[in-house]
């Protein structure tokens, strides 16, 4: 079984790194910056709350769940882009481990 090509394999982990790397950076400001600014955002309200406080509530975690599913649907598109699924994963890693 031929493996992956190197110059496929890493483009793939690059424009997946790339998308981590946006959602880390969406995570440190969701998490850190609105801690860093809620002073100041205390006097903007949404659904009738402080944006502060909201965002501490609720808003933070309905963030995090929304990256999950975003990650989720990113990812398997940039598989579908490699001709990277989970069969060929498994082929792969059995042939891997038949040959060691």
């Amino acid at each position: 079984m031929k493996k992956i090509d190197k110059k496929v394999a890493d483009a793939y982990f690059r424009e997946k790194n790339t998308y981590m790397a946006i959602y880390f950076v969406i995570w440190f400001l969701v998490s850190f910056v609105m801690v860093a600014l809620a002073d100041s955002l205390t006097e903007v309200q949404f659904l009738g709350f402080p944006f502060h406080y909201f965002m501490g509530a609720i808003g933070a975690l309905l963030t995090f769940i929304i990256l999950l599913f975003v990650n989720a649907i990113v990812g398997d598109k940039i598989d579908k882009k490699y001709g990277i699924s989970e069969a060929r994963n498994e082929e792969i890693g059995a042939n891997n481990m038949m040959n060691h």
